[in-house]
């Protein structure tokens, strides 16, 4: 007998013999037109007892089993979810310890749910099953009214307009009542029909992304389907699947908020969109469309300045380094460069570096392209090149403009960097990014650019390159055995290898079954020591420029790893992903 379409909760109690193909079917024919869970669904058939069902999702999600008898909820914590998602969702929250919320839930599978109540009250969850008639009996007994628990909350977007939270399958499902919008309708009706479900529906997706510590939204539609992913900590991951029909109606409210033109679709746009959550935290997005053959695609960075870490004792430079790199920064004038791949977190160091330099009697002047974060007190400059305002124009703009510091988002031709490396002979300060694979890599990349090995040699006074890596979640990391073999050919001395012991995650429901939580950047920085200014004179590649800098010191980007993997922060893995030896 065919049990084709079966959920995993149905084929995992099949697999175990606690109910019958038969009764699957059956209870899979009911669930097609009462939509309800699979469990709730057997349990009224009588096919299954609650004690199974509850052991049986406990095992399967890997989750404990809480027991809500006579327990008595505290008030503060009641107030954190609102009445109406409590009753849906049949969720109950226990206790709150830190950061971290115990929930009790009736079906652990609803993923939806669980989000949902990270980012309604900000909390890390750790997630219990329980009884479905528990969890009623639990509701019936604490909560006495609506009112003793509502709770809304809102955001504020550029336009002025405050719009409520709801649970996104609720939003979903408004939209998909009220919403009947296809690629034949035209632009006219599509903004008729941008309302409240839709608005809520965006503000969400929005919301979740923002509370998940994700740093970029992608909106991507396919022939079947509208695809919602989120970029946290480096990895995209998919959180929603949308019907491909209300594709055009969310892609125009997402343009609507950016000030782009809804009409024009043939043609990639730039916009930003300004959050305000509470009355203190801003948020900048940064949207971007690009038309595919299924339609436009979405992609939007978030960037919020209360998450910006601006303290570089922070952000993985280990202590020598970190020295090295607070000595060249304190310097009157000269080059500093920060390389590494797009997304390797430079833009942050050159941040930190530039708020610590940050004084009134200094004057900071900036190219970016785009101005990611705005700072007072800094002068920033917003790169536009269809109009001829490029960094190098910027640059000799800046010149006329009586600085102290410079900082250029990104060197990318002769000029740019001709006119930097000028200005950092002529008594300025000058910070800046290039995309290379290592701190060496960089001096050999200005000579190939054009510029003179005896200019390189006399302006540059420091590089740091660097990647960004996963760390371990700290509330599911194990002790991970390697040979010793293996962490030699790593990079350990073999006098370390007897006493290191190395951790990975195991994935928890804190960090979304990924073992990871957050990230931290290694360093490799090189400071442009006298024999290594006379190694660029006589032409060294970049191999023995490198060799060079080790014997000086320099700690390389595997060797920060290394470092890192000693201290119990990030797993092997990651190191061997973002780094490599020659």
């Amino acid at each position: 007998m065919s049990v084709v379409g079966a959920s995993p909760l149905g084929l995992f109690l099949l697999k175990n013999k606690i109910i019958t193909d038969a009764q699957l079917l059956e209870a899979m024919q009911i669930q097609k037109k009462e939509r309800k869970s699979l469990g709730h669904i057997l349990l009224k058939l009588g096919f299954i007892t609650e004690e199974k069902l509850t052991a049986a999702l406990s095992t399967q999600h890997q989750s404990p089993i809480a027991d809500l008898k006579g327990i008595k909820l505290d008030p503060t914590i009641m107030k954190l979810i609102p009445y109406e998602f409590i009753v849906k969702n049949q969720i109950i929250p226990i206790s709150k310890n830190g950061e971290y919320l115990k929930i009790a839930i009736a079906d652990p599978s609803n993923k939806f749910a669980i989000e949902d109540v990270k980012f309604l009250t900000g909390l890390d969850v750790s997630v219990y099953v329980a009884a479905e008639s528990e969890i009623i009996d639990t509701i019936e007994r604490n909560y006495q009214t609506k009112d003793q628990i509502t709770q809304s909350y809102k955001i504020k977007s550029q336009e002025g307009d405050f719009l409520e939270h709801e649970n996104i399958s609720k939003a979903i499902d408004n939209a998909l009542g009220e919403l009947d919008v296809d690629d034949k309708k035209e632009d006219e009706d599509v903004i008729r029909q941008i309302d409240a479900p839709i608005i809520r529906l965006v503000n969400n997706i929005f919301l979740n992304a923002i509370n998940s510590r994700a740093s970029d939204i992608h909106v991507e539609p396919s022939e079947m389907d509208l695809i919602v992913r989120y970029r946290i900590d480096g990895i995209l991951s998919s959180v929603l699947k949308l019907p491909v029909k209300i594709k055009n109606a969310l892609i125009s409210r997402i343009k609507i908020m950016s000030n782009l033109d809804i009409s024009e679709r043939r043609l990639p746009q730039d916009g930003r969109i300004k959050l305000k959550i509470g009355e203190k935290r801003k948020i900048d997005l940064r949207v971007s469309t690009l038309p595919t053959i299924f339609g436009e695609k979405v992609v939007i960075r978030i960037l919020d300045k209360s998450t910006l870490q601006l303290d570089l004792t922070k952000l993985g430079f280990e202590e020598k380094p970190l020295n090295d790199f607070l000595t060249a920064i304190e310097r009157p004038y000269g080059m500093i460069l920060v390389t590494g791949p797009t997304g390797s977190g430079k833009t942050t160091t050159l941040y930190s570096a530039l708020s610590r330099l940050n004084k009134p009697e200094v004057n900071i002047m900036t190219a970016e392209d785009p101005v990611e974060y705005n700072f007072a007190g800094i002068n920033q400059v917003q790169i536009k090149e269809e109009i001829g305002l490029t960094f190098a124009s910027a640059l000799r703009s800046f010149l006329r403009q009586d600085p102290d510091i410079m900082m250029v988002g990104e060197i990318r031709d002769f000029e740019t960097a001709e006119i930097a490396v000028k200005a950092a002979l002529t008594g300025h300060l000058v910070l800046s990014t290039l995309h290379t694979n290592d701190a060496p890599t960089t001096i050999t990349r200005l000579v190939n650019m054009g510029i003179e090995p005896f200019l390189v040699s006399s302006s540059v006074i420091l590089v740091a390159a660097q990647r960004l890596i996963r760390m371990i979640c700290p509330n599911c990391k194990i002790e991970h055995k390697l040979p010793e073999a293996t962490l030699i050919n790593i990079g350990f001395k073999p006098e370390d290898t007897k006493n290191i012991t190395c951790y990975i995650g195991k994935g928890c429901q804190l960090c979304n079954k990924t073992g990871y939580k957050g990230r931290i950047a290694l360093y490799e920085v090189m400071t442009m020591k006298e024999e290594l200014k006379e190694l660029v004179l006589q032409g060294a590649n970049a191999l023995e420029i490198k060799r060079e800098a080790v014997r000086l010191g320099m700690i390389t980007l595997r060797q920060s790893g290394i470092d890192k993997i000693k201290e119990g922060i990030v797993s092997v893995q990651e190191v061997l992903r973002a780094t490599f030896e020659d």
